[in-house]
């Protein structure tokens, strides 16, 4: 089998599931169109190998097909780094909403336990039963 229609077979396979995951709304479209690009990538390199043959020539690499290797390769590490920076600003925004939510609380149960002591330290009231 052609390592050429391999990579036609794989690339198509690979935008169906995009899509699908897309349609069924597991992907948000900002990552598709990432990976959209790549399966389009692939492909086109896959049908027109003469375009991948001559780009490994002038990159001075024997076997053609494997600069698509190269740059799926490359392709990860660029899809890893741009995640990394995702969740780590997610991981700051939630520190920041978890203390911000602590800090609230710390409030709330400050004014209700001035509201009771005001009140003369009633204990059947309902907001102190609640907290």
């Amino acid at each position: 089998m052609n390592v050429y229609f391999l990579g036609i077979l794989f690339s198509i396979v690979f935008v169906a599931a995009v899509i699908d995951l897309m349609r069924r709304r597991l992907l948000l479209e900002q990552y598709s169109l990432f990976w959209l690009g790549m399966g389009l990538v692939i492909f086109l390199l896959s049908v027109f190998p003469g375009v991948l043959n001559s780009v490994a020539v002038v990159l001075g690499i024997f076997y053609a097909p494997s600069l698509l290797f190269f740059v799926g390769f490359l392709f990860m590490l660029l899809t890893m780094l741009q995640l990394t920076v995702t969740l780590s600003r997610l991981t700051t925004r939630s520190v920041r909403l978890v203390q911000e939510v602590a800090i609230l609380r710390a409030e709330l149960e400050s004014g209700e336990s001035k509201k009771t002591s005001e009140r003369g330290g009633d204990t059947n009231d309902e907001t102190v039963q609640d907290a």
